[in-house]
């Protein structure tokens, strides 16, 4: 299940941006956060695909979600400009952005990229 946050939320379990100058994540758990809007088509084509993801990833990834129109701080922070903007969190080094509906495959790719987490394949008999 994705998660919804709010400023407080992000500083605690992402970065503290208004006390650390270097980037420092917080998080237990790599993690894909989604910056959308409500109003956004791209991004509610892009809703149901991280709810598969952070269901399929539990326990190896979180999912989180930032409201533009709530959070505009957080997005003025980074840069926002276009939506749905996602951005992945590894665990060491820096967040990469990715900006426009992603399909579930290129998720995929990122988080095996990215992240180093390789899906687990069912196989069938």
């Amino acid at each position: 299940m994705t998660v919804r946050l709010t400023k407080n939320d992000f500083k605690s379990k992402v970065f503290d941006y208004e006390n650390d100058k270097e980037w420092r994540f917080k998080g237990d758990l790599p993690c894909i956060i989604d910056f959308y809007a409500d109003w956004c088509a791209p991004c509610r084509m892009v809703a149901p695909i991280l709810e598969d993801i952070a269901a399929e990833y539990k326990g190896k990834l979180d999912v989180y979600k930032v409201n533009t129109e709530e959070e505009q701080e957080l997005a003025s922070v980074f840069g926002i400009r276009s939506i749905p903007s996602i951005l992945f969190v590894p665990k060491e080094g820096q967040p990469q952005m990715a900006v426009g509906a992603l399909p579930k495959q290129s998720f995929e790719k990122a988080i095996q990229d990215v992240f180093g987490i390789v899906k687990e394949q069912v196989s069938v008999k």
